[in-house]
């Protein structure tokens, strides 16, 4: 990539990031020197010391290899999320070291392949996740940046050429207006982030304006996002899947393109979110120009990504599923995912809410969602970037929950440290842990202590 030519030596502040270690591992693919800061070691970021880079976790610009401090050969790459204030940071911009988001640094990549770029407050990462799946089995020469770890590669960072680079288009900080896509795909526009963007109208006119981006080139949209481009739907859109059937806990579809069906389609992921989000990558595909049988095949070996209806336990005492839902629609997603696999039988949700802002912009969303389990237990918020708000917490949200008429038979607010103790005391065995935060640690606890008891 040309504008990075001249560059040797790359720092991340924020390397564990999702978005942040795809960035690192593919500039330490092309050969640079690749290093970075995080708060806390992650699985994550051990995969990234594994694979050579080097990583430390205490704020200490003086700890740092000099080599990155060179302004002519080297480049500072930051999150959004790492505090203006911080130290390695401030430090980095008084020394005159080239310091860009992770945005920008996306940006430029994305004007060196033909970028197909996958937009939109819900199913992005697993869109953008199936579409690199599609590409790379049907022999396209790809990179990808996938905002969540693919199942079967057990990576973040897919690269078999430089053809094609598959991205998230986040809307968070306006990041997807860095973007030079040539195919561009929108799952969703629900509101969301509004401690940055204030209003509903502003957050959607931002997608309007990423929409322009691709005046003249291909826009795939999902049917219900109201923005013109081509549609994508169930039952509904000119590519639509059609004759939908479930088996073997599997989706079997046809493909209905304008007036030209292709039968004989199938999707292991349960949710008809994620059968929305195949036919959307499937339209970005055909619309890029790859074969429909090629594809055809492609998809049925998909395995999903990492906490997107990811099972952790699957036995005949046991279900735990684990999500990353942290909006209200992702969890009516969830919902109507896990009533379509067990209809029959009581569901109990764990919650983690994630960010006060976001749990007080959508209260009564958040309650309403919550209310359709069976039974639940919300723990404290997770306040990754943000400070508490006075009255916002989760005995709030639960109160609320208490208070409608259709409102579980269990709602409560719950310690980290009780959850197993919970889990079996409230004796079912379907359990959905979902949340964006810090609530995947506490599964893997729950999981390995399931395993252990032979649940």
């Amino acid at each position: 990539m040309t504008s990075l030519q001249h560059i040797t030596h790359v720092y991340f502040i924020g390397i564990g990031g999702i978005g942040m270690s795809a960035l690192a591992r593919y500039l330490h693919e092309q050969g640079k020197v690749v290093a970075g800061y995080d708060k806390v070691i992650t699985a994550l970021t051990k995969q990234l010391e594994d694979e050579g880079i080097d990583i430390h976790y205490d704020d200490n610009y003086n700890s740092i290899p000099q080599e990155f401090k060179n302004p002519a050969t080297s480049q500072v790459i930051f999150t959004p999320a790492i505090p203006a204030g911080m130290d390695e940071l401030i430090r980095f911009r008084e020394s005159g070291i080239p310091t860009i988001k992770r945005a920008q640094l996306l940006g430029q990549i994305s004007r060196t392949m033909t970028c197909l770029a996958v937009a939109g407050t819900h199913g992005k990462t697993t869109t953008s996740a199936i579409l690199t799946h599609l590409l790379y089995k049907s022999g396209v020469k790809m990179t990808a940046f996938c905002g969540g770890i693919l199942e079967e590669f057990k990576t973040n960072y897919l690269c078999s050429g430089t053809d094609v680079m598959v991205v998230e288009a986040d809307e968070f900080d306006r990041s997807f207006m860095q973007l030079s896509p040539d195919i561009a795909g929108i799952t969703a526009m629900d509101a969301d982030h509004l401690d940055i963007y204030g209003d509903v109208a502003t957050f959607e006119q931002t997608f309007h304006d990423f929409a322009q981006l691709l005046d003249g080139k291909k826009l795939i949209v999902n049917e219900q996002v109201a923005i013109n481009g081509i549609k994508v739907g169930l039952e509904k859109g000119d590519y639509k899947a059609i004759n939908v059937v479930i088996a073997g806990g599997a989706y079997h579809f046809d493909l209905q393109i304008g007036a030209v069906i292709h039968s004989g389609f199938c999707m292991q992921l349960p949710g008809k979110h994620n059968l929305s989000n195949a036919v959307l990558a499937l339209a970005m595909a055909i619309e890029y120009g790859v074969d429909i049988e090629k594809l055809k095949l492609a998809l049925v070996t998909f395995q999903g990504v990492e906490r997107r209806f990811t099972y952790r336990v699957n036995t005949e005492n046991r279900v735990l599923i684990d999500d990353y839902a942290h909006h209200p629609t992702e969890i009516n997603a969830v919902h109507q995912a896990v009533r379509e696999m067990y209809p029959d039988e009581e569901v109990l949700a764990i919650f983690q809410p994630h960010l006060f802002s976001r749990t007080r912009d959508f209260m009564d969303e958040f309650a309403t969602s919550l209310a359709q389990f069976d039974k639940l237990a919300i723990l404290e918020i997770y306040p990754a970037r943000e400070l508490p708000i006075e009255g916002i917490n989760s005995k709030a949200l639960c109160s609320k929950i208490l208070n409608l008429d259709n409102k579980p038979a269990i709602a409560t607010v719950l310690d980290k440290d009780d959850i197993a103790e919970f889990v079996e005391e409230m004796n079912t065995r379907v359990v959905v842990m979902i949340g964006a935060g810090d609530i995947g640690v506490e599964i893997q606890k729950l999981t390995a202590k399931t395993l252990s008891h032979g649940n």
